[in-house]
């Protein structure tokens, strides 16, 4: 009896383990989706101004924004799509099939460097981030020790300003080396690397253990704790009973235990609209701005190029800015990751909001009134600080905060689908905008959405987590 009691003691649970290398891992791992989806907006960003040079100088400002928004056009498909059917099947058949989509559609575009395929290929790669992004903080969310679940979270979201660094840091040095814009091609190697690397990871990978309670594989739940976690962790008693009970009811209804898409919109509706509206909001900002960084920065006149400069040395002077202000985003990440513990989700994400806005108004009066290009450029700054501090780490949190482990994965897919939405739009219709309206007509938008972001997230938020509350006291 008293060994019984010992061992008993010695036993751990997933939320009250100490945190270690392997949450590590896990961490790690799960990480590179978000790397690489940030690294293909980057890559974009490249790509568009050498196409440009080499093959379609005639390229519309439709055309660009149309190239700029395909992989989040995949990305708004792929996490619906791959998030209902992950709930369905299984988290680990998807988590490890959205890597070999993104390495074949790379190494299609590397081989047939074709404009029009280019569009396609740019569509599958986003297709399987949207997977990604439905999966990856799923298994973060459940692995975590409680205390370290929405740190944790957020740092998978943290990583993706290593896709922005990284490849705009490689891209600059490769354009430098050939000096030839029809080189653009050879750019997808990168996106191969990351690909590939995403596979070798989740050989030695396992299911998600909540997924397998949920849908009633009881052994399989203890063996993948045990796998992710060591042998000393098993899940708490209690949940294995309400699995139980969850699965007896579900045998009773059949079919209609799995509530159908709409049902799911019906039911989750204020959920919908907090972790989805302020994310395509927040999309304007890491993407609209993100992926037409360099041409903004010129019409601002922030800088000035020798008129005798090569074309292509031009684009190698955008990545090199791209470059720095890449670089303001993961302190941007490191700040919000030290806010977490010590705010609340709604109050970080509206605040943030409020501030970017608040940047962009001062750049907007920089260059009305010709201020000195020092402040124009602390703005700038200030902005890509502020939006990485709050809306695009908090949106990535937020869903496994508000959505029940049975419904998660569609509803951080949905959340995630939207958020391109916001992304697609304003990557489509910036360059159109700059076009027929000037900077000062791309920053009013820019503005207007930001503030609609931090008005959605004050009024609907503490809505949402009073319900929640009242839902774990029933």
């Amino acid at each position: 009896m008293s060994d019984k009691s010992q061992n008993q003691v010695s036993v751990m649970t997933p939320a009250d383990m100490p945190f270690g290398w392997r949450h590590v891992w896990i961490v790690s791992v799960s990480s590179l989706g978000q790397m690489i989806g940030t690294a293909v907006a980057t890559l974009v960003s490249v790509l568009i101004p050498m196409i440009q040079i080499v093959g379609r100088p005639e390229l519309t400002s439709v055309e660009q924004g149309l190239m700029g928004a395909m992989d989040l056009i995949g990305i708004a498909v792929g996490s619906v799509v791959l998030g209902r059917l992950s709930d369905r099947y299984g988290y680990l058949l998807f988590f490890r099939l959205c890597p070999v989509v993104m390495l074949f559609a790379s190494a299609m575009a590397l081989l047939f460097p074709n404009v029009c395929l280019t569009y396609l290929w740019l569509f599958l790669i986003g297709f399987a981030i949207g997977g990604e992004y439905s999966l990856d903080s799923d298994y973060v969310s459940e692995l975590m020790p409680a205390k370290w679940r929405s740190t944790m979270v957020g740092v998978t979201k943290a990583a993706s300003a290593l896709g922005n660094i990284i490849v705009a840091g490689i891209a600059y040095l490769l354009i430098i080396q050939w000096q030839r814009a029809e080189s653009w091609p050879r750019l997808m190697w990168i996106l191969i690397f990351i690909s590939a690397l995403m596979i070798l990871s989740r050989i030695y990978f396992s299911g998600s253990p909540k997924w397998l309670l949920e849908h009633g594989y009881i052994d399989k739940a203890r063996k993948s704790v045990h796998f992710f976690l060591g042998k000393n962790i098993e899940i708490p008693q209690s949940e294995i009973d309400n699995a139980e009970a969850k699965l007896t009811e579900s045998q009773e209804k059949n079919n209609e235990t799995k509530p159908s898409f709409f049902e799911f919109v019906r039911k989750n509706g204020k959920k919908i609209i907090l972790t989805g509206v302020p994310w395509a909001c927040e999309g304007l900002g890491v993407y609209g701005i993100g992926v037409f960084l360099p041409i903004l920065v010129l019409a601002l006149g922030i800088t000035h190029e020798s008129p005798d400069m090569s074309r292509i040395m031009h684009v190698a002077s955008s990545v090199e800015i791209t470059f720095w202000i890449s670089c303001i985003i993961l302190p941007g990440f490191i700040i919000g990751l030290i806010l977490i513990p010590k705010t609340t989700s709604i109050r970080q994400l509206a605040s943030g909001f409020y501030l970017s806005g608040a940047s962009l108004l001062i750049l907007m009066l920089a260059y009305r009134f010709k201020w000195d290009a020092w402040i124009s450029i602390v703005a700038f700054m200030a902005f890509e600080l502020f939006l990485n501090i709050g809306p695009h780490l908090i949106t990535y949190v937020l869903p496994p905060e508000v959505y029940a482990v049975k419904e998660r994965s569609l509803g951080s897919g949905l959340a995630a689908s939207l958020g391109k939405v916001g992304a697609v739009l304003a990557v489509f219709f910036i360059p159109i905008i700059l076009e027929h309206g000037g900077i000062t007509a791309v920053l009013t938008v820019s503005i207007s959405v930001m503030i609609i972001g931090g008005l959605v997230t004050s009024f609907v938020g503490p809505s949402v987590f009073r319900n929640l509350a009242k839902e774990k006291i029933e």
